[in-house]
């Protein structure tokens, strides 16, 4: 027997040290919830749980920033629904100004409320934001904006590009005897008096026709004793003996061609007819018996003015220009005009980017667009309808229809990325959950498992300090020695 060294008591100590401290920790597993408390509990572990909660966090935080993404796309959008109303109203102003039956008082109103309307737009683009940051008043910088092309309500073909457009007047369109529209007004196109009397005065071979007014006449060549002589005959055959309705050119009974007259010849070696309407033309090309008769070369200029004054409405910085095609109009091409698109000088659009995700990554980032919409980006700036013959008006109708165009692609585009938003959204919560569940299973402790183990070392704890008790008894048998 020894009492310097109690094995059994050292024993039974060192396992009750084992116990208290596999005890302590279930504890405090259980008192805190958490499996891993500290690296040393699984150091592996430790670092998975970490980048997990990095990404749980930087994606609860990227679902935030998508829902104040929403929030600013709602705010703009709101905003351009009341553009989109007042576009609506000017419109129906436009087209009420475009009617003949309005007075000068009548069309002076309707531009009061349509200047208003344009004010409370630019004023709507210059004070909608959100969280300080206006979203219609475009960004920094400036840039040229071209207005599209308009064809003036003429009949034609208009092709629309970037900064030019062309307008084009079929072949024949302007040909002698053809009814066009320019401006609202109806005119028929004519040729000179000069001209027609030339062409006809051209005919000189047998069988040769001229219809005046829708009668017919035939050049005969038949001539001589008891014969008619040479000139023209009432019909559609030189019968020979027939009546002289005209002599030839240079006589004095010589056919005549008058103003206004409705001409058509045709040569006898020929299928063609030329068909004309005679005029008697002023300097500009307009008939002097009648302003509707006008000349291809004055219908040009008309269709060239219309084109111009259509093409300018809303310009600000850089004016649109109309030039016809050198060779002017001809019956076989007609007649192209090129369209130099005005400009309106605006601000840069607003560019921001929405983060939605919890990496660095670039494609983590959402670019939200939005063009500053004011009056001189829609192309209504300076609208008039305020004229004499509601021309104006008319011309105004097609611009507040680029206007409202110009507002729906916008509104889609922040329609389209709202969406793309609340998609963006419900992944991220899907990911956070999943990532959570799974962080959940690497952290967490399982409380009935624990429960268990802290069970048994609390036993096993009772058990060291009774078995220590006993091996610290077990040398008082040392001192029956010593009696």
């Amino acid at each position: 027997m020894v009492v310097q060294h109690n094995m059994q008591a050292a024993n039974a100590n060192r396992m009750l040290n084992v116990t208290t401290s596999a005890q302590s920790k279930s504890t405090e597993k259980l008192s805190s919830g958490y499996r891993i408390n500290r690296a040393a509990d699984d150091a592996a572990g430790l670092s998975i749980s970490e980048k997990m909660r990095k990404q749980i966090k930087g994606l609860d935080k990227a679902s935030s920033n998508a829902e104040d993404g929403v929030s600013s796309v709602q705010t703009a959008e709101g905003a351009l629904t009341e553009v989109h109303s007042m576009l609506q109203r000017m419109n129906e102003l436009a087209v009420q100004a475009s009617n003949g039956t309005n007075s000068d008082t009548d069309r002076s109103a309707i531009q009061d409320e349509i200047s208003q309307l344009t004010t409370e737009i630019d004023r709507v683009a210059e004070t909608t934001k959100f969280n300080e940051t206006y979203l219609l008043k475009g960004g920094d910088g400036t840039k040229d904006v071209y207005m599209n092309g308009h064809d003036a309500g003429l009949k034609g073909t208009l092709t629309d590009g970037a900064t030019t457009a062309t307008f084009k007047v079929a072949a024949g369109a302007l040909d002698s005897g053809k009814s066009v529209t320019i401006g609202g007004k109806d005119y028929s196109i004519a040729t000179d008096k000069a001209a027609v009397q030339t062409a006809v005065d051209a005919l000189a071979a047998e069988g040769d026709q001229v219809t005046v007014n829708g009668k017919t006449y035939t050049y005969t060549l038949k001539g001589g004793a008891g014969k008619n002589e040479e000139g023209w005959v009432e019909g559609t055959t030189a019968a020979e003996g027939s009546t002289l309705a005209y002599g030839k050119k240079g006589e004095a009974n010589a056919l005549k061609i008058a103003d206004g007259d409705k001409v058509s010849t045709k040569a006898a070696a020929a299928t063609k007819t030329t068909d004309y309407v005679s005029a008697d033309f002023d300097n500009n090309g307009v008939s002097k018996s009648n302003s509707s008769i006008i000349s291809s070369t004055h219908a040009v200029e008309l269709m060239t003015s219309e084109l111009t004054a259509a093409n300018n409405i809303g310009t600000t910085k850089d004016a649109a220009t109309v030039t016809a095609a050198a060779a002017g109009y001809t019956s076989a091409d007609g007649i192209t005009f090129a369209i130099n698109k005005g400009t309106a000088e605006v601000a840069d659009k607003l560019s921001f980017s929405l983060h939605v995700g919890s990496d660095a990554d670039m494609t983590n980032k959402i670019t939200v667009d939005i063009e500053t919409m004011n009056s001189s980006y829609l192309g209504i700036k300076g609208l008039n309808v305020n004229d004499d013959s509601g021309i104006a008006g008319t011309y105004a109708i097609d611009a507040i229809s680029d206007a409202l165009q110009k507002v729906s692609e916008q509104r889609s585009s922040l329609g389209a990325v709202q969406n793309r938003l609340e998609h963006t959204i419900d992944n991220l919560d899907n990911v956070v959950e999943n990532t959570t569940t799974a962080e959940s299973r690497i952290r967490d402790t399982d409380m009935a498992s624990e429960m268990v183990n802290y069970s048994k070392n609390n036993i096993l704890a009772q058990a060291g300090q009774s078995m220590l008790a006993q091996a610290n008894q077990s040398n008082q048998g040392v001192l029956s020695l010593l009696q």
